[in-house]
Order: structure tokens, then C-alpha cells, then sequence
């Protein structure tokens, strides 16, 4: 289990969502859910066919160049948000939506979809 630092809660190991704080005895979760502990174990099977290490990771082309795709148009977004609201430019409430919208639609394709193990031979 991936160790948190101080303040930071425990996070799942598979989606990295943070685990609910938990109080009384018994062995950390893990695991946000089922789903995930299922998941992260499918990934481990194959990583061992695979003779992978722990720090090594397989993924296609196409979704490394979907997530730079979408990491560039985030960081665009980020850029374009940081000169809208120059705040020697006194930005209005109207500027504000609309650089928060922006930056709403370029960090929803980074996290729309869940990281799964491809199921390919």
C-alpha cells in the first residue's frame, strides 16, 4: 500500500481515490471497492505473464496519445484561465464563468473514464 503523508488520506490503490476515513481495529482498506481490488488483481496476473515489475506498465499508443492529447488541451486551458483573470485586467464574474467553464471541459476527458486492464492476449 502506497504510503500517505501527513494530512493526506489513504488512497485506493487501483483508482486513487481517497479511502474513507476508518476508525477502530482491523487491517487498512485498500480498495475503494470490490470492482477495484478486482481490477488491480487482473493487472498483477498480467503483469506476471507479462514479466513485469512492479514500476513497469503496459499501455497502447493510442491511449498514451488520447491522455497527452487530452493532458495538452488541460494544460492550454490552465494557460488561457491564468491570462483571463490577470487580476491587473479586473476580470468580471462574467470572466470567471466563463474561464471556469474552460477549464471544466478541458479536466473532464482526463477523468471521464477509469483506468481498466485491456483484456488482450
Amino acid at each position: 500500500m502506497t504510503k500517505s503523508g501527513k494530512g493526506e488520506r489513504p488512497r485506493c490503490e487501483w483508482c486513487r481515490t481517497p479511502l474513507p476515513i476508518r476508525d477502530g481495529v482491523g487491517r487498512p482498506r485498500r480498495f475503494c471497492s470490490q470492482a477495484c481490488r478486482q481490477w488491480d488483481w487482473v493487472a498483477r496476473q498480467r503483469a506476471n505473464e507479462l514479466q513485469l515489475n512492479e514500476n513497469e506498465l503496459v499501455v497502447t499508443r493510442g491511449e498514451l496519445n488520447a491522455l497527452r492529447d487530452q493532458i495538452f488541451v488541460l494544460r492550454c486551458a490552465i494557460e488561457d484561465v491564468e491570462r483571463d483573470l490577470d487580476p491587473n485586467v479586473d476580470p468580471t464574474t462574467r470572466d470567471y464563468r466563463a474561464a471556469l467553464k474552460w477549464l471544466l471541459e478541458a479536466a473532464k476527458p482526463v477523468v471521464a473514464e477509469p483506468l481498466r486492464p485491456s483484456h488482450r492476449p
